[in-house]
């Protein structure tokens, strides 16, 4: 009965994506309205997440920050749906990258990326980065509960990579160490602000909060030397991306420890602040107090 459900959904999910972009935007309106006003999707969430990040801010600008939120939120489910149907040449009409001609120059230099970015813009439509860079493409995610529904994401978010593919967030550190014995120069792509689990060690101050984060990204940049690149996705206009890659560090391994996972946290609070509707506001980020514990050596993001 599971597996009819689950192809029941997709059957539908692919008709439907059928429809042209500019028609599931028309839908993503009416589904704003109804997980806002309605059903109320995470607003207790999303509202102290917001009221934490700004307490200087009053209650007509937070509420302001949470409707914008929640309209893009809605858009961004519908635009990662469309990938289904997108082709490469769709994707890189709307989703523009500024200065890809860094990850050239680190690649003819030699050096292997750990790319850091965050829930912010429109994360999931980076999957036509592989075909515009010369380095091996391998993508961290953390795997849903469904299998069936695990392995449709994974398929539409590795639709574009010829070299390279998705890792687990908990086989990063083995791929890593299986790529260098291959002397493949690679680029590994963390969604950094991942929720870090309650015991870990690594705790930084994020949006007026102390926050748990995953120490595996600082972890292999700074083993292999990796050069750190933070990966800024702003919105131009409903449907359009523009990516600035910004240089963190070239020489990872020269840095002290947790300066790459600070100034990581420090460039994500940034662009946040700068358009907070474009982070995912409804994600459970605070969920964990912090505890004196031992670090359990995570290497996930």
């Amino acid at each position: 009965m599971k597996v009819f459900g689950f192809y029941l959904i997709y059957s539908i999910i692919w008709l439907f994506t059928l429809l042209p972009i500019r028609f599931l935007y028309v839908v993503s309106d009416v589904f704003y309205l109804l997980i806002y006003y309605v059903f109320g999707y995470r607003r207790e969430v999303v509202y102290d997440n917001l009221k934490h990040a700004f307490p200087e801010k009053n209650e007509q600008e937070i509420t302001k920050i949470a409707k914008g939120f929640y309209r893009h939120f809605c858009d961004l489910i519908f635009e990662t749906l469309k990938i289904i149907h997108f082709s490469k040449e769709n994707i890189n009409k709307r989703f523009h990258y500024r200065n890809i001609e860094l990850f050239d120059r680190l690649f003819d230099e030699g050096k292997s990326i750990v790319l850091i970015s965050g829930h912010y813009g429109n994360w999931e439509w980076t999957l036509t980065m592989p075909t515009q860079v010369k380095h091996r493409a391998l993508p961290v995610y953390k795997p849903l509960e469904s299998k069936r529904f695990d392995k449709l994401i994974n398929r539409i978010r590795g639709k574009f990579i010829e070299r390279g593919g998705l890792v687990p967030m908990n086989e990063a550190f083995k791929k890593v160490i299986e790529e260098e014995r291959n002397h493949e120069k690679i680029v590994m792509y963390f969604l950094g602000d991942q929720t870090a689990p309650k015991n870990s060690k690594l705790w930084i101050s994020f949006m007026n909060r102390e926050t748990p984060f995953y120490s595996g990204p600082e972890k292999i940049a700074r083993k292999f030397d990796h050069a750190v690149v933070f990966m800024n996705i702003d919105k131009v206009k409903r449907g359009y991306y523009e990516v600035e890659f910004i240089p963190l560090f070239d020489e990872p391994a020269k840095t002290k420890e947790l300066e790459i996972t600070r100034k990581h946290v420090e460039t994500l609070e940034y662009f946040i602040r700068k358009r907070p509707e474009l982070w995912l506001w409804s994600h459970r980020r605070w969920k964990h107090q912090k505890e004196n514990v031992e670090d359990k050596d995570n290497f996930s993001s």
